[in-house]
């Protein structure tokens, strides 16, 4: 979904078409009327993105009311304006500092304290699930190679991430635990993209930053202030392996949706295929 096409939505949902363009990625995030908005990829024939967004809204509410601090939601329900799914959020006041890994742990702590929520179900955590589509999306863009590598691992991965034996009581969890996803404002750090909320291994949490660390340059100091403020290193954990397999796997298919029409998402795709081939666990690896 390109920028004009999420204005077109906007405006077929009541909503100001000239609104300022927050962030353009899996969704489009616009600042309208004092609120947020986040519109969806058209959602005929796939269902999951509409109920997706749904539970992204009843997952803030639920937050609320067990006193987490996460971003809000304005309405308590989804808007659909042809086909796809748009949501509303109350605005955060401007952040006063960027978020550190440390801020994320204590919040972790928290909605991994939180028992199962009542009203609706967290799906298990398909970190592989948008594998298909995004190779789909790259089309031949990338090598038909590549693509068949990728999926090879991703069903290698799955087996053997079914079969692991978590340290951790599995539960609720983010999803996609990245200091990214929090916002720190005058009365401190706040949750925020709820969407990939889910019940599955508080494992999956923590193995995010320790990729991080390895992969995207987090500071290794920064990666020990945020174990040391959670009480634990998943790295100790025999299955990490397997969850960082699955989430390298998943983080490159993620950016051949990116590649048609974008070559500098096409040239990271390419460095993160043959660093997986060539079995290097350390070669950079850029956000995209």
């Amino acid at each position: 979904m390109d920028e004009m096409r999420a204005r077109e939505v906007l405006t077929a949902a009541g909503l100001p078409g000239t609104a300022e363009l927050l962030a353009l990625g899996e969704n489009a995030v616009f600042a309208a009327d004092g609120l947020v908005v986040k519109v969806g990829r058209d959602a005929t024939g796939h269902p999951e993105l509409r109920e997706r967004a749904e539970r992204e809204v009843a997952v803030a509410d639920w937050l609320a009311a067990a006193g987490v601090p996460a971003v809000r939601a304005a309405e308590d329900r989804v808007r659909m304006a042809e086909g796809h799914p748009v949501t509303l959020w109350h605005r955060l006041p401007a952040a006063v500092r960027p978020a550190r890994p440390s801020d994320l742990a204590p919040l972790l702590r928290r909605i991994h304290a939180l028992s199962a929520p009542e009203g609706f179900t967290l799906p298990r955590r398909e970190l592989l699930g948008g594998v298909e589509r995004w190779l789909t999306l790259a089309g031949d863009t990338i090598d038909p190679a590549d693509a068949d590598y990728l999926r090879r691992r991703r069903d290698g991965f799955a087996a053997a991430a079914s079969a692991l034996v978590p340290h951790l009581p599995p539960g609720p969890i983010h999803g996609d635990a990245l200091p990214r996803n929090v916002h720190v404002g005058p009365d401190g750090p706040v949750v925020v993209d709820l969407e990939t909320f889910s019940a599955d291994l508080r494992e999956h949490d923590l193995v995010v930053l320790a990729l991080s660390r390895d992969r995207y340059g987090l500071p290794a100091a920064d990666y020990d202030a945020f174990t040391a403020a959670y009480g634990w290193d998943v790295r100790e954990w025999d299955g990490c392996a397997v969850l960082r397999g699955a989430r390298e796997t998943a983080s490159c298919a993620w950016v051949a949706q990116h590649a048609p029409g974008n070559p500098k998402a096409l040239a990271e795709f390419r460095r993160r295929v043959a660093s997986l081939r060539d079995g290097d666990p350390e070669v950079r690896w850029y956000p995209f």
